[in-house]
């Protein structure tokens, strides 16, 4: 059984930065893709960055690009969202995500990922 816990998320002023981590559990974590996406008060769950199950290829959401990084360490079944210039906007819980396929393409859509860990909260102060 997959298991996706993250961690990293809190309190941060505006411009800040924050590093999400996500390791997981339950099987090859090097053949498969991963994501993270965001979900804030009242709104539906986004999409923020996918990277492929070698770290080759990263896709970003526009509203993040530039100012976050997400990359993997396949030794360690970890993936990470580095977040710099964090803006009130960012402010959201932050879901790791993994998909039922592996290699192959990286996907920005949450019906294509399965399995999902618990989130963990971020909130930028204005």
């Amino acid at each position: 059984q997959v298991q996706l816990v993250e961690s990293g998320g809190g309190l941060v002023q505006t411009g800040g930065s924050l590093r999400l981590s996500c390791v997981a559990s339950g099987r090859t974590f090097s053949n498969f893709a991963m994501g993270w996406f965001r979900q804030a008060s009242d709104k539906e769950r986004e999409f923020v960055a996918a990277i492929s199950w070698n770290g080759g290829t990263t896709n970003y959401a526009d509203s993040v690009k530039g100012r976050f990084t997400i990359r993997r360490d396949n030794a360690k079944s970890m993936v990470y969202l580095q977040m710099n210039s964090l803006k009130p906007e960012d402010s959201a819980v932050y879901y790791c995500a993994a998909p039922k396929i592996p290699y192959g393409t990286i996907w920005s859509t949450s019906y294509s990922y399965p399995y999902w860990g618990q989130g963990t909260q971020v909130t930028v102060s204005a």
